[in-house]
């Protein structure tokens, strides 16, 4: 295989964006591409690929957002690194990478990086030229080398996160909402239901929530009322 300088072979880095729609968490997945004609590869992967051998790390996870899925400007945050040997343990990871890089592969170190994103907003718009798609948690399929283990890591990061700062969930809700909107992310976060009634007491404990003046409005049922955060209260 002839080597290919311009990557470092063994360091990569995967992107995992997270999104709330339709009131399911869901991450951004893209096409895993055919690059050998007798292997057809039509399943999915966080965005991210090798690092070249001159590149930093953080500059690297910006430019494949920007490669991969059109997105600019997304906040990353470097959250965990996956090294373990078992990585490259499958053939036909192996062979795709390879192939799509014309470099051999062995043991291969990865270094994630997350964003909690609001989907549609005009900074966070997919390109229709990247087949890049929004996936629900609930709906993922097995995904290309241990992809699957760093998204579930991503969403206990995210649980960490939200107990030192709430506000990140006004990254994923409208900047009013429902008790029912903020109650369906929160089970969608932790992956259990909630009960109503506590969850309201739970809602009134938290400061930084106000509940506003105003309700829903031209709905088949009771209208809600809205409530926002409040940053200075946090």
């Amino acid at each position: 295989m002839t080597n290919n300088s311009k990557y470092y072979p063994h360091l990569s880095v995967d992107c995992v964006l997270i999104g709330y729609e339709d009131d399911q968490l869901k991450v951004l997945l893209i096409e895993r591409a055919d690059v050998v004609s007798n292997e057809k590869y039509n399943d999915k992967k966080l965005p991210g690929r090798l690092i070249y051998m001159d590149e930093d790390l953080d500059e690297a996870a910006v430019s494949v957002l920007k490669e991969y899925t059109g997105i600019e400007n997304a906040y990353l945050k470097q959250f965990k690194c996956f090294g373990s040997p078992g990585r490259t343990s499958n053939p036909k990871d192996v062979r795709w990478l390879e192939n799509a890089v014309n470099l051999q592969i062995g043991r291969l170190v990865t270094v994630a990086y997350m964003s909690i994103v609001k989907i549609g907003a005009r900074s966070n718009r997919i390109d229709s030229d990247y087949k890049a798609d929004w996936i629900s948690l609930k709906e993922l399929p097995d995904l290309a080398f241990d992809h699957n283990q760093i998204i579930s890591e991503a969403i206990a990061e995210v649980k960490k996160l939200i107990e030192n700062d709430p506000m990140i969930l006004a990254d994923l809700l409208p900047a009013k909402f429902t008790a029912l909107q903020l109650r369906k992310l929160y089970e969608q976060i932790y992956n259990k239901d909630l009960d109503v009634r506590n969850f309201h007491k739970k809602i009134k404990s938290m400061k930084y929530i106000v509940e506003l003046d105003e309700r829903e409005e031209n709905v088949p049922h009771r209208a809600a009322r809205y409530y926002k955060f409040d940053k200075k209260k946090i």
